[in-house]
């Protein structure tokens, strides 16, 4: 995602949440007609709606930057991708 709470996808701009600057965030397309639903994380939670950009409203907004949270506060937060990752393999295997 880029700095200022935008995404692109297919040429085309969206606005996100602006907390959501500098994560890594999975936009939803729907398949029948091709348009951004909404927002989710690499685990499929859901973290808001996505709506296309207009340029005129988001040159003249005012933003706020998110407040940034302690290091402490990420690594208490729960499984990461890779443990994650690594449960459902040997989940499988059993």
């Amino acid at each position: 995602m880029r700095r200022n709470g935008t995404v692109s996808w297919a040429g085309r701009y969206f606005e996100v949440p602006y907390e959501l600057t500098g994560q890594r965030v999975v936009l939803v397309v729907s398949p029948h007609t091709a348009t951004v639903v909404r927002v989710e994380s690499d685990t499929g939670q859901l973290l808001g709606a996505a709506t296309p950009l207009d340029l005129v409203a988001n040159t003249h907004r005012r933003r706020q930057r998110p407040a940034v949270a302690p290091a402490t506060a990420a690594i208490s937060a729960g499984p990461n991708l890779i443990e994650l990752t690594h449960q459902r393999h040997y989940r499988l295997e059993d």
